[in-house]
This record gives C-alpha cells, sequence and structure tokens, in this order.
C-alpha cells in the first residue's frame, strides 16, 4: 500500500502489492487482488473484486457485485453500473484451464464511459470516451466514443453529450 490516505472497511481485502490513491473507498466484503493499482478518489462498493494487476484510474465509480478481471482496465471517471460483468476469457473451457495473463483478451474502457446495471462487455473490445452503455446491454464489438449502445447484441441507437444526454 502507497499510502493511508484512503478508506477500506475492515471486512475488504488486499493483498500485497496493491495500489490505492488517496481519497479511495472501498467497502464490505470487497478484494483487490495482488498488483492492482485503484487511482484516486474512486468508490467501490460491496462485494468488487479487482483482479491481479487491474489498472483503474482516478475517480472511478464501481457499484456493488462487479468484478473486474484481470485484462481489464478503466480510465478516468469510468462507471460501473451494479452487477455488470466484464469477462476476460473468449473460448473458457473448465476441462481445459486458461490462468495467467497469456490467455486474457485485453478490454479498455476509455475516459468517462458509463456502463449500465447488468450489462455484459465481452473481452478484446474497446469502449470510447463518454459512450453509455445501457442496463442489460450485451457489447461484443468496439463502441465509438459518445456512443449510445443498448440491447443484445449492443448497438449504437444515438450519440451522448459529456453529461449523458442523448444527442438529437
Amino acid at each position: 500500500m502507497n499510502n493511508k490516505n484512503y478508506f477500506v472497511h475492515e471486512s475488504a481485502y488486499l493483498d500485497d502489492n496493491v495500489s490505492i490513491g488517496n481519497g479511495t473507498k472501498i467497502w464490505h466484503f470487497s478484494h483487490a487482488q495482488t498488483g492492482a493499482v485503484i487511482g484516486e478518489n474512486c468508490v467501490l462498493g460491496q462485494n468488487v473484486n479487482v483482479g491481479n494487476n487491474v489498472k483503474m484510474g482516478n475517480g472511478c465509480k464501481i457499484q456493488n457485485n462487479v468484478s473486474i478481471y484481470e485484462g481489464v482496465e478503466l480510465e478516468d471517471f469510468v462507471f460501473c453500473g451494479p452487477s455488470m460483468v466484464f469477462t476476460n476469457i473468449k473460448l473458457p473451457r473448465s476441462e481445459f484451464p486458461q490462468r495467467g495473463a497469456e490467455f486474457y483478451s485485453k478490454t479498455l474502457v476509455k475516459k468517462s464511459a458509463s456502463i449500465g446495471a447488468n450489462a455484459t462487455i465481452l473481452c478484446g473490445v474497446t469502449i470510447g470516451e463518454y459512450a453509455m452503455i445501457g442496463s442489460g446491454a450485451v457489447v461484443t464489438k468496439d463502441v465509438p466514443p459518445y456512443s449510445l449502445v443498448v440491447g443484445n447484441p449492443g448497438r449504437v441507437v444515438g450519440m451522448v453529450d459529456k453529461i449523458g444526454n442523448r444527442i438529437k
């Protein structure tokens, strides 16, 4: 740990070699794994898992029940809604385990993007700056900046401004 200018609830668990920025709050039953880097002024809700070597920028808000697996990177001010899902392996098989970074497809969520509750982000995609992913959407391909994506599979249905208002 770099400093003690952050809050970690007594029920949360931090592995060795985790970096946490000033002003960050980590709530009940959350876990940050080895090598995770969590920026300043982030809020991680209840039951959040931050995987090994995950990088998270400043000002991110991760709602309850979200796992950010190794291979996922969040830039500054990313919002992850309750129970949304990231993946990191394209063809998972329990019989043929794929463990380690060489098997993980990189997912990048760019500055100020928002992902709604219960959305699923398949690995290997980039979500552009200020994009808005609707609740329950299933994102299977890259999302352009400022796009509004809904549905399964996710499709661009419009554009939003920096605040998130739909542009006509």
